[in-house]
């Protein structure tokens, strides 16, 4: 079987710092997939190339056997969707930082708001969907944004997932809804999910284990610990 991901001896380096060295992972549809490691041990820099915002200096990444570079960029984008601890929303309503300029179905929007837990958010807004949101999103929580990235992604309905320690900076109020909401964005979905602690994957299906920019160690979170 053709790997949804295949990263076949990847470096990359910035400057004199190698930030990958002959990195070789494969990830199957459907797996979660987690990457463990500390600041700098390579995990971020592996999600850039994939979805293209740095360049492979050498190696390969393919999707379902075809390399990135072969796919036009807003398909790319389109296929692998990212959450991160430091969720991006822009001035406008909450419905523009759902649809990101598509025209989605307006029964889309409403599914992927209730599998993101965000309808109580949404209802408690002065004008709901059409609430406007400042720079930033400031005049709303670290959580509550969170839940309107995970609606975004949701409503796209991307092939592969990355979260990026994206359950890092939660308010205790809304930390329950974000794990319904993670099950819903992992659920059929290839995933690939940072942490800096095994304790926060321990649901993956396989854990790569980076340290300077190598494969350091991989396994199963029982074989690990």
């Amino acid at each position: 079987m053709i790997p949804a991901i295949d990263i076949d001896s990847v470096s990359k380096s910035y400057g004199r710092f190698r930030a990958l060295d002959d990195v070789r992972l494969a990830v199957h549809q459907g797996e979660f997939f987690g990457l463990l490691g500390p600041n700098g041990a390579g995990k971020t820099t592996i999600t850039s190339l994939l979805t293209r915002m740095w360049d492979i200096q050498e190696g390969e990444i393919r999707l379902d056997g075809i390399n990135i570079k072969d796919i036009a960029t807003p398909d790319l984008r389109r296929r692998v969707q990212s959450v991160l601890q430091d969720v991006f929303l822009f001035s406008g309503t909450i419905e523009d930082n759902i649809r990101l300029g598509e025209d989605l179905p307006a029964e889309t929007v409403q599914r992927a708001i209730g599998l993101s837990q965000a309808e109580r958010l949404i209802s408690e807004q002065p004008d709901g969907l059409q609430t406007e949101l400042s720079e930033r999103a400031g005049n709303i929580s670290v959580g509550q944004r969170q839940l309107l990235s995970f609606a975004r992604v949701l409503a796209h309905d991307p092939d592969i997932l990355i979260l990026d320690e994206a359950t890092g900076n939660i308010d205790t109020e809304t930390e329950k809804l974000i794990q319904k909401a993670l099950k819903e964005l992992l659920q059929g979905r290839t995933s690939l999910v940072i942490a800096h602690r095994l304790s926060t994957i321990r649901e993956a299906d396989r854990i790569l284990v980076l340290h300077k920019g190598e494969l350091f160690e991989a396994g199963t979170h029982e074989e690990l610990m």
